[in-house]
C-alpha cells in the first residue's frame, strides 16, 4: 500500500469515528473536515516518502558515532529535520500559547504514524520534545515555560528524558542520580543515566535534559525523586553533560541511544521537591500513544511490502502454464489478509486512544470529560502493547511471505522487524503495561476504567451476543475479570491483557464492519470482519490461561533444581 493509500485509510478511519464530531466542535478555530484533514494528513505522507523514507535506508547502514565526545549522525540526517521543521510538523498540537497549531492529537497520531512508516528511528527524536514540553508548561515556573516552550514546539531546540540508571532501570526508586542545591538556587546534578534516546546530536543548538534525581531532604525511595531541567549548552558551554558511549542496537540505528554522565551539571528544579515521578507521568498519555503510532506505522509498512511483492513474485501453478503470482496461493492470502487486518486494527486503537485523549483534554461537561479519561486509562495499556506486538508479527510475517529475499538487506523486511522489537521494552516492558491494566485498570480505582470500557463496548455490539464475536469476547474478558486478584496478577497479567487486546480490538472491528459506500470503507469493513475471525477463537486460548492462574508457573521449582541457573 503506498503512502497515498495508507492516508486515504487513515483519513477513512477517523471520519467513521464516532467521536470525530465532537472533537471538531471542541476545537472551532481549527476547522476541520475532512478536505483539511485529507490536506494536513496527505502532506505528512508526501514528506514521508519523499524526504524521510530515503533518509532511513541510509541512517540504517551507516548508523551513529561518537567522534571526539560528540555524537555524529547519519548523513542527510541534518536535512530531514529541516525540512520537517521548515513544514511545521512539530507544531501540530502544540499549544497556540507558544506558537503552535493547536490541532487535535488525532490529527497529531495520523501523521506521525506516516513519519514512522518512513522511519521510526527519525520519529524518535519529536516524541520526547513534545512529551518535556508537556511537563515544562504544566509545571516549570513561568521564565522556564518563557524560555523553552516556544523553542521546543517549533523544533529548535531538543529534549531527552533521562530516567533509567544501571541497575536501576523500571526499578525507580533505586535511581541514585544526586541533586544538590546551589548557593544561587540552581541545582547542581551528579550521576549517570542510560537509554537515553537522542541524548546528544547538532540537530538544534540546544537540548533540555529532563533528570529525575535524588533530592534526599524529600525522602527515601520514589519519595526523593524530583525533576530537573538540565541545559546540554548554558551560554554556549557544554554544562557538564559527558556523552559516555552510544548503544550498539539490533535496530533503529539511525536514533543514537546514549549513556550520559552528569558531572555537576546545572539544573533547575521543574515543580515541587519529591515530586517528579508523579510529574513526569504528565508524559505517559504522549509516550504511549506514539508507541502505538511507530507500531501502526512499521505494521502497515510491512503488510504494505508483504502485499506488493506477492502480486509480483511469481512461482507455481500448472506445468504446463506460466507461473502465477504467489498471492494466488492459498496460505500466502492468508498471511496476506492476517497481516492486513492486523495492521489496520493497530491503526485503529492509536487513533481510538488519541480521540479519548482529545475528548478529556477538550470536554465542557464535567461526566464526558471523566468517561473520556476512564476509557483513554483503558486504552493506553492496550495500544502501547498491542501496537509493539503487531509490529513484530506483522514485520515477520512480511519475511515469511518473501521468503529468503525477505532476510536479506535487499528489501526492508529485516528492518523492520529489527526496528520493531524494542516497541515492546521501551515505555513499560510488556509485562508492565499487563500489571498497569489488572493492578490500576481492574482491581485498582474500583475498576471504573474496565467497567466504562465495557459499557462503551457492549452498547456497540450486536443485540444478539450469542451470535456476535464482540460479545463473546466481552463475556470472556468479564469472567476472567472476576477471578483476578493481586496474589495472581504477576503471572497471569500478560494472558490477560492479550484477552484484553483481543476484546478491545474487537470492538473497534465492529466499528470498521459497519462502514460501506466507498472503496476505502468497503475494504475496512472486510478488515474488521475478518479481524473477528481471528481474535474470537484466540480470545478462547488466552481467557483459558488466565483461568489457569498459578498453575502457569508450578513447574518452574523443578526446573530450577534440574537445570540451575
Amino acid at each position: 500500500m503506498s503512502y497515498t493509500a495508507a492516508t486515504g485509510m487513515i483519513v477513512a478511519q477517523i471520519m467513521a469515528l464516532p467521536e470525530f464530531a465532537r472533537i471538531c466542535a471542541l476545537h472551532p478555530e481549527a476547522g476541520l473536515d475532512e478536505a483539511m484533514l485529507t490536506e494536513i494528513v496527505g502532506s505528512a505522507g508526501t514528506l514521508a516518502h519523499d524526504v524521510i523514507a530515503p533518509f532511513n535506508r541510509r541512517a540504517d547502514a551507516q548508523g551513529c558515532q561518537l567522534d571526539n565526545g560528540r555524537v555524529r549522525l547519519a548523513p542527510g540526517h541534518h536535512a530531514a529535520w529541516q525540512a520537517f521543521v521548515e513544514g511545521g510538523w512539530p507544531l501540530i498540537e502544540g499549544a497556540p500559547e507558544w506558537g503552535g497549531a493547536g490541532l487535535p492529537m488525532l490529527v497529531h497520531s495520523a501523521c506521525e504514524e506516516l513519519f514512522n512508516r518512513a522511519s521510526p528511528a527519525f520519529g524518535m527524536l519529536p516524541t520526547p520534545i513534545r512529551c518535556a514540553n508537556r511537563v515544562i508548561e504544566k509545571y516549570a515556573d513561568a521564565a522556564t515555560r518563557a524560555l523553552w516552550c516556544p523553542r521546543l514546539v517549533e523544533g529548535s531546540w531538543a529534549a531527552t528524558i533521562c530516567i533509567s540508571e544501571a541497575d536501576a532501570g523500571s526499578d525507580v526508586p533505586r535511581l541514585r542520580t544526586l541533586a544538590t542545591r546551589r548557593e544561587d538556587g540552581d541545582w547542581s546534578i551528579t550521576g549517570e543515566k542510560m537509554w537515553i534516546s537522542y541524548g546528544d546530536h547538532d540537530l538544534t543548538p540546544r537540548i533540555a535534559h529532563m533528570v529525575l534525581a535524588r533530592t534526599p531532604e524529600t525522602g527515601t525511595g520514589t519519595a526523593g525523586l524530583s525533576l530537573f531541567l538540565v541545559p546540554s549548552d548554558i551560554d554556549g558551554q557544554r554544562n557538564g553533560v559527558v556523552v559516555r558511549r552510544i548503544e550498539e542496537k539490533l535496530g533503529l540505528h539511525g536514533s543514537p541511544t546514549c549513556a550520559l554522565g552528569f558531572e555537576g551539571a546545572r539544573g533547575t528544579l521543574i515543580g515541587t521537591p519529591g515530586r517528579g515521578l508523579a510529574q513526569l507521568f504528565t508524559m505517559i498519555v504522549g509516550m504511549r500513544l506514539s508507541v502505538g503510532s511507530q507500531g501502526a506505522g512499521i505494521a502497515g509498512a510491512s503488510a504494505s511490502l508483504a502485499r506488493t511483492y506477492a502480486a509480483q513474485r511469481r512461482q507455481g501453478g500448472r506445468g504446463d502454464a506460466p507461473p502465477v503470482t504467489i498471492d494466488r496461493h492459498g496460505d500466502i492470502q492468508r498471511l496476506l489478509l492476517a497481516c492486513a487486518a492486523r495492521a489496520e486494527m493497530a491503526r485503529a486503537l492509536t487513533l481510538a486512544a488519541s480521540a479519548q485523549a482529545d475528548l478529556q483534554a477538550r470536554e465542557t461537561d464535567e461526566a464526558a470529560r471523566t468517561q473520556a479519561g476512564l476509557v483513554l486509562s483503558w486504552l493506553l495499556p492496550i495500544t502501547k502493547n498491542f501496537c509493539a506486538e503487531a509490529a513484530s508479527l506483522c514485520a515477520s510475517e512480511a519475511i515469511q511471505v518473501l521468503g529468503g529475499a525477505g532476510y536479506t538487506r535487499e528489501w526492508p523486511a529485516e528492518q523492520y522487524l529489527r526496528d520493531a522489537r524494542v516497541l515492546a521494552i521501551y515505555e513499560g516492558t510488556s509485562g508492565m503495561q499487563a500489571l498497569d491494566l489488572v493492578l490500576r485498570r481492574v482491581l485498582g480505582d474500583e475498576g471504573r476504567a474496565f467497567h466504562a470500557f465495557l459499557a462503551l463496548a457492549r452498547a456497540e455490539a450486536a443485540p444478539s451476543p450469542d451470535a456476535d464475536p464482540l460479545g463473546q469476547m466481552l463475556d470472556l474478558l468479564e469472567t476472567a475479570a472476576q477471578g483476578l486478584d493481586k496474589a495472581r496478577a504477576p503471572i497471569i497479567a500478560c494472558p490477560f491483557l492479550s484477552l484484553a487486546s483481543l476484546a478491545t480490538t474487537g470492538w473497534l472491528a465492529r466499528r470498521l464492519t459497519r462502514l460501506s459506500g466507498t472503496p476505502a470503507n468497503n475494504h475496512l469493513a472486510a478488515l474488521g470482519r475478518h479481524w473477528l475471525r481471528l481474535a474470537l477463537p484466540e480470545a478462547h486460548a488466552q481467557a483459558a490461561l488466565v483461568a489457569q492462574g498459578a498453575d502457569l508457573v508450578a513447574e518452574f521449582p523443578a526446573m530450577e533444581a534440574a537445570c540451575p541457573a
